[in-house]
Protein backbone atom coordinates (compact mmCIF):
# COMPACT_ATOMS: atom_id res chain seq x y z
CA UNK A 1 0.00 0.00 0.00
CA UNK A 2 2.75 2.44 0.91
CA UNK A 3 4.61 1.54 -2.31
CA UNK A 4 1.51 2.55 -4.31
CA UNK A 5 1.31 5.88 -2.51
CA UNK A 6 5.00 6.59 -3.10
CA UNK A 7 4.74 5.69 -6.79
CA UNK A 8 1.65 7.89 -7.25
CA UNK A 9 3.42 10.74 -5.47
CA UNK A 10 6.47 10.43 -7.72
CA UNK A 11 4.31 10.27 -10.86
CA UNK A 12 2.42 13.37 -9.69
CA UNK A 13 5.67 15.21 -9.08
CA UNK A 14 6.89 14.23 -12.56
CA UNK A 15 3.72 15.55 -14.18
CA UNK A 16 4.03 18.83 -12.27
CA UNK A 17 7.66 19.14 -13.38
CA UNK A 18 6.63 18.71 -17.03
CA UNK A 19 4.03 21.46 -16.70
CA UNK A 20 6.58 23.69 -14.98
CA UNK A 21 8.92 23.51 -17.96
CA UNK A 22 6.28 24.70 -20.42
CA UNK A 23 6.66 28.17 -21.83
CA UNK A 24 3.56 30.20 -21.16
CA UNK A 25 2.55 33.25 -23.24
CA UNK A 26 3.86 36.47 -21.75
CA UNK A 27 7.12 34.93 -20.52
CA UNK A 28 9.19 37.19 -22.78
CA UNK A 29 7.31 40.26 -21.55
CA UNK A 30 8.09 39.35 -17.94
CA UNK A 31 11.78 38.94 -18.72
CA UNK A 32 11.92 42.35 -20.40
CA UNK A 33 10.29 43.96 -17.35
CA UNK A 34 13.47 43.43 -15.35
CA UNK A 35 16.16 46.07 -15.04
CA UNK A 36 19.23 44.95 -17.01
CA UNK A 37 21.54 46.55 -14.45
CA UNK A 38 20.26 45.30 -11.08
CA UNK A 39 17.70 42.62 -12.04
CA UNK A 40 14.77 44.10 -10.13
CA UNK A 41 11.31 44.16 -11.68
CA UNK A 42 10.39 47.59 -13.03
CA UNK A 43 6.88 48.77 -12.17
CA UNK A 44 5.38 51.36 -14.48
CA UNK A 45 7.11 53.17 -17.31
CA UNK A 46 9.68 55.13 -15.33
CA UNK A 47 13.30 54.18 -14.83
CA UNK A 48 14.49 51.71 -12.22
CA UNK A 49 15.36 53.19 -8.81
CA UNK A 50 18.97 52.08 -9.29
CA UNK A 51 19.30 54.47 -12.26
CA UNK A 52 17.63 57.44 -10.54
CA UNK A 53 20.44 57.82 -8.07
CA UNK A 54 20.22 58.02 -4.31
CA UNK A 55 17.39 60.20 -3.06
CA UNK A 56 18.08 60.17 0.68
Amino acid sequence: MIVKIVILFLVGMGVMAMFGKLRFPGQKKLASAKCPKCGRFRIGKGPCPCRKGKTK
